[in-house]
């Protein structure tokens, strides 16, 4: 074998435990959160997500799936990320702090009967936390993608999707799996 191939093949195998570990639950929790967002879009509400770094980027990939399509042709869902306003951002992070990031745009945007949706690997990014707090406060369901640890985010969520693993690419990897099936099951829903 040749040096620096057993971490590659290691990666995948962990990838693999992971999505096995995951067929136990997390099928039965993604149709079930695709039904509440599906309702929620059915009664005119909207999606909201967000997350930083590598879970921004999944947060603003699962708004597009939703504005423009995964499968089929379909109307357009109402679903926006909170972190791709740079000047709403760093406005925000100058004048109140990186923590209300996403809590000041959920006060001025998320109104009862939307979703939102916060990922973070940790489960303890304050910003992702303060904005699912907000967004509770104002009526949303709140939900959590994170990881297998117990955390502030999952116990301010109405709803988590806890991928079993706490290494960090490993859990954005089953993230925007989660994505892809929840946009798949709502599509299926609404068309």
């Amino acid at each position: 074998m040749q040096q620096g191939k057993e971490p590659v093949s290691e990666g995948m195998r962990e990838a693999v435990r992971i999505l096995e570990a995951m067929l136990s639950a997390a099928p039965a929790e993604i149709e079930g959160l695709a039904d509440r967002i599906a309702d929620a879009l059915r009664r005119g509400g909207r999606v909201f997500l967000f997350g930083n770094g590598g879970s921004a980027a999944d947060a603003q990939h699962i708004a597009c799936e939703l504005v423009g399509r995964l499968r089929g042709d379909r109307p357009a869902l109402s679903a926006t990320a909170f972190s791709t306003d740079t000047s709403v951002l760093t406005a925000l992070g100058n004048d109140r702090g990186f923590e209300q990031i996403f809590s000041r745009q959920v006060e001025a945007h998320v109104r009862e009967g939307d979703v939102v949706i916060g990922l973070s690997t940790s489960g303890r990014s304050p910003n992702v936390l303060e904005g699912l707090e907000t967004a509770r406060r104002v009526g949303a369901l709140t939900v959590a993608f994170t990881g297998q640890d117990d955390s502030p985010i999952t116990e301010a969520a109405s709803v988590s999707i806890r991928i079993p693993s706490s290494d960090t690419p490993r859990i954005q990897e089953a993230h925007i799996l989660v994505g892809h099936l929840l946009c798949d099951a709502i599509e299926r829903r609404l068309v």
